[in-house]
């Protein structure tokens, strides 16, 4: 694979749309909130302090208020190890991008000493702060709110995220305070989604590819939690990175948060043109490898394979290869699959591997003129006929191709009960040999004469 010089450009969120930070301690409802404004589900919400440990973006409309969203983990500003460090600086880059950032605070609880720091630190910040008493769903709470003055934040504004309660005075604000969006054309967007089995190096690829902290690494499996999306600029197009939380076999994964966790990245995959199946060189393919492979292959999606920490092997082209046929051996059910060695801790081949997802999403999109289709079905067939059952043989009548990404090709025959499974195989072989699609998988519909 070819490198480039060109380095991934980070875009926050949306391109032309003024972002909006939500800040705050640990478990006063950010997650809630940032649902709500994305009208989803997209960040994990748990009453365990915490559960947010990346920034999340996301599409939000409030009235005619239109901007990206950031959700962010608890913040606990005097932190300097561990995650309330690293969710820290985090949430520090989410302010450096925000053009106004809702500070919420939880009116239940009332103001502790961390909201108070909190305030502090952003008043440094000097970006305008929207001031969110959260929680207040009755009129005593709602009242209690009084007491967030003290911050000396402005107003505070009772809302109840839970409830959707108090949004109509938070669009009025962010009406006054945001920078109208940017007018621009729709750009087509091919969406990575980074997964495999826990701690294989999926969220140091991800900052590998986007040369800052984006997400959080840990030596700890399960440090992933929700499916971070981030948009970027690579080679005149655009991207989007989706990190995913490990996915371990069923029968493992605990329950509560982990589950969750395993949920949203099987759901990011599905929104995603392309799996990027992330292995730990030193220690192959493993059996959970191949049941994720089969889950992008069944969904129809591209697959590369993506074998990370190569720098602790010996790379020499005989030990690539070595490594290419013991996956291969393995990965019978999707050939067609390449295979990039890369290291996110020394930046091995980070741009071939963009370059190589650049490609497979140009072939997704390709489309084959409808006589050249038919004219290699017709030879193909003369080649190796279609078996039979008694009197009764399977005829191909006419094929054409109906969809791109995936690449759907539908035969017209005369009676679909009578394909068996490895002449479909013979047929989608024949098709990628005079094709190409290298790297996706191919959709075969084959509909009797008639429609039946």
């Amino acid at each position: 694979m070819a490198r480039t010089k060109e380095r991934p450009v980070l875009t926050a969120g949306v391109a032309g749309k003024p972002v909006v930070a939500i800040v705050g301690r640990p478990n006063v409802g950010k997650s809630t909130l940032f649902n709500r404004l994305i009208g989803g589900r997209q960040a994990i919400v748990e009453d365990i302090a915490g559960t947010t440990r990346d920034r999340l973006y996301g599409e939000a409309e409030l009235g005619r208020a239109s901007f990206v969203v950031i959700d962010t983990g608890g913040l606990e500003p005097a932190a300097e190890e561990g995650y309330p460090a690293l969710i820290r600086r985090q949430v520090e880059t989410a302010l450096a991008e925000a053009d106004v950032v809702l500070f919420l605070v939880d009116v239940a609880s009332g103001c502790t000493a961390t909201d108070e720091e909190i305030a502090q630190h952003l008043r440094r910040a000097e970006k305008p702060v929207l001031l969110l008493a959260n929680k207040a769903d009755n009129d005593t709470r709602r009242q209690a709110a009084a007491e967030f003055y003290e911050l000396a934040l402005g107003d505070p504004i009772p809302v109840s995220a839970y409830h959707d309660i108090g949004l109509g005075e938070l669009r009025d604000r962010l009406e006054e305070l945001l920078p109208p969006a940017a007018a621009g054309e729709d750009v087509e967007t091919l969406r990575l989604a980074i997964v495999g089995r826990p701690n294989v190096g999926k969220s140091a690829l991800v900052n590998a590819v986007l040369g800052q902290e984006r997400v959080l690494v840990s030596a700890e499996p399960g440090t992933t939690r929700d499916a971070v999306d981030t948009p970027f600029d690579y080679g005149g197009k655009r991207l989007v990175l989706i990190d995913t939380a490990g996915i371990r076999r069923r029968g493992r994964v605990a329950r509560g948060i982990e589950k969750y966790s395993v949920l949203r990245a099987e759901q990011a995959l599905e929104r995603a043109d392309i799996g990027l199946l992330v292995l730990d060189s030193s220690e192959g393919l493993a059996a959970q490898d191949l049941h994720i492979a089969g889950y992008v292959a069944d969904a129809h999606k591209g697959l590369i394979v993506v074998a990370n920490k190569w720098d602790l092997l010996e790379d020499t082209e005989e030990s690539r290869e070595a490594f290419a046929r013991s996956v291969l051996r393995r990965l019978r059910f999707a050939p067609w699959a390449p295979l990039a060695f890369v290291s996110a801790k020394t930046g091995l081949n980070i741009e071939g591997l963009l370059d190589l997802a650049l490609e497979v999403g140009e072939t997704r999109g390709q489309r084959v003129p409808t006589g050249e289709l038919n004219a290699l079905v017709q030879k193909v067939v003369a080649e190796h006929r279609p078996p039979s059952k008694g009197r009764r043989a399977l005829r191909i009548l006419y094929v054409t191709q109906a969809e791109v990404r995936p690449p759907t090709f539908v035969f017209f025959v005369s009676e679909a009960s009578l394909l068996h499974f490895s002449y479909q195989r013979y047929l989608e072989n024949a098709l990628r040999r005079a094709f190409g699609f290298e790297g996706t998988a191919i959709r075969l519909v084959f509909r009797s004469r008639g429609g039946e």
